[in-house]
């Protein structure tokens, strides 16, 4: 409730506010400033940050220091193909961007991939995405060789 309180007050300093005319009970009413916020602010700034790099993530710690079992998971993923020159981004160091990114997504867990600005899925996505071999060759859209491909050449 607080982080709502917060963004509110944020927002209406901002001047976030917008009159909604003509509800059916004859009543006015004001949009959500938070959603208004978000679409205004985070949501402009969020399609920016995931557009900024070919591979993006929103995980919980860095990639050096997961702060959780799914956020290393997707970290373990991308090192497993070679994957080292992506965002990341770590959601435990700003709340706004926490569920700023939930709602720019509509996906309610973290952690959270994008690629060229499309967002792919959580950790569960990239798994299945690595086990059905469907991520080498997304990567390989990206122009990215997949490290795998190496490995399984060398074992031949």
């Amino acid at each position: 409730m607080n982080n709502l309180i917060r963004s509110t007050a944020r927002c209406l300093r901002a001047g976030a506010a917008v009159y909604l005319p003509g509800r059916a009970d004859g009543h006015a009413s004001f949009s959500s400033a938070r959603l208004l916020c978000a679409a205004a602010g985070v949501q402009k700034d969020l399609g920016e940050m995931v557009k900024k790099d070919k591979v993006v993530v929103f995980i919980k710690g860095t990639p050096a220091q997961p702060m959780c079992g799914f956020s290393n998971a997707v970290v373990q993923i991308l090192r497993m193909h070679g994957v080292d020159d992506y965002a990341a981004y770590n959601v435990l160091d700003d709340q706004d961007l926490r569920q700023g990114v939930k709602e720019f997504s509509n996906w309610p867990t973290i952690p959270q991939v994008y690629f060229n600005g499309e967002f792919v899925g959580g950790c569960d996505i990239l798994l299945q995405m690595h086990q059905n071999g469907d991520l080498v060759d997304e990567l390989k859209k990206l122009g990215i060789h997949s490290a795998l491909l190496n490995a399984e050449k060398e074992s031949k």
